[in-house]
């Protein structure tokens, strides 16, 4: 991970810099028609660092163009500073957190932190597993507890459903219910029919089962969570714990709306983590990455102007 010391957390030049190291490490191009050979830097004093002219469309852009960062008022520096923290944050990053720290109000934290989130979600991915390989697939609930202390209302349980491949990925996904209806459809579209499938007892899974490679189970309502070294779940079950303790010990309350975004969030640093050979920079670099030809707005997320 950058010290915090590391000029592009303090210095607006320094982070735009990085940034454009990032985004255009194979070369600038305009963001508006695509030209990568005719684009020069706007010169003068009137012009801000970092203004560039496309000589094909004649139209300015920034390094902030086209991407989650566009428009927004926040200093680059602070935008450096929350990709690092909530990449290498293992259970999140709390807005209040990012307000306290990055000096901006509450509001602007929040809205941030989404668009953060949706830098972190994957674009096509391709299926989990494959030959000679595991997928374990489990369900949690998460939610079940009130929104604040002063509040007597309590949040709805909301269900989770993951795909873990052993030794690799994760790829979760938020579900109306619990059925074979609602799971088979993720799982045959997601994970690799070459694939050994490896549950729990559920009635859900022995039918979907047939449709792979293979199907272990083993039984929890016996209190059977291993047997022997190939038959467990707990792959699944360690992904789950981050999840919930990062969701009930930072956030306290996800709505339903938001959930996919923060499970989309979790997901990228497990897949991203230190025991896959990532680095906390190397993570944030390819976060950072993430925020090419993507806008979220603030009404779309709230349905209120915004205050960045």
């Amino acid at each position: 991970m950058r010290a915090f010391s590391d000029p592009i957390f303090h210095d607006d030049a320094k982070a735009r810099e990085y940034l454009e190291s990032l985004r255009w490490a194979d070369g600038r191009f305009c963001p508006h028609c695509g030209e990568a050979e005719r684009t020069s830097p706007v010169e003068g004093k009137s012009h801000r660092a970092g203004l560039y002219v496309c000589l094909a469309c004649r139209k300015t852009f920034t390094v902030t163009v086209g991407t989650l960062m566009e428009r927004s008022h926040i200093a680059l520096h602070k935008w450096a500073a929350a990709f690092i923290l909530m990449t290498a944050s293992k259970k999140g990053m709390s807005a209040h957190q990012l307000h306290r720290m990055l000096g901006i109000t509450y509001k602007s934290a929040w809205f941030m932190a989404h668009r953060i989130r949706e830098a972190m979600r994957e674009g096509s991915p391709g299926p989990l597993g494959g030959h000679n390989k595991v997928v374990e697939a489990d369900e949690s609930f998460v939610g079940g507890k009130a929104k604040n202390r002063k509040s007597r209302k309590v949040a709805p349980k909301e269900a989770v459903f993951a795909l873990v491949e052993r030794e690799g990925r994760v790829r979760s996904s938020h579900v109306p219910s619990v059925n074979a209806k609602t799971l088979r459809p993720i799982l045959v579209s997601q994970v690799s029919r070459k694939s050994y499938l490896m549950t729990d007892e559920s009635a859900v899974y022995p039918k979907i089962g047939e449709e792979f490679a293979g199907h272990g189970t083993v039984n929890h309502s016996i209190e059977e969570y291993v047997r022997g070294y190939f038959w467990h779940t707990n792959t699944a079950e360690n992904y789950f714990s981050i999840l919930k303790r990062g969701i009930f010990g930072t956030y306290h309350h996800v709505s339903q709306k938001h959930l996919k975004r923060y499970l989309g969030e979790f997901d990228f640093r497990y897949n991203e983590r230190a025991g896959l050979g990532v680095s906390d920079a190397e993570r944030a670099a390819k976060a950072i990455k993430g925020i090419e030809g993507k806008r979220l707005t603030y009404r779309r997320t709230h349905g209120q102007a915004p205050e960045t």
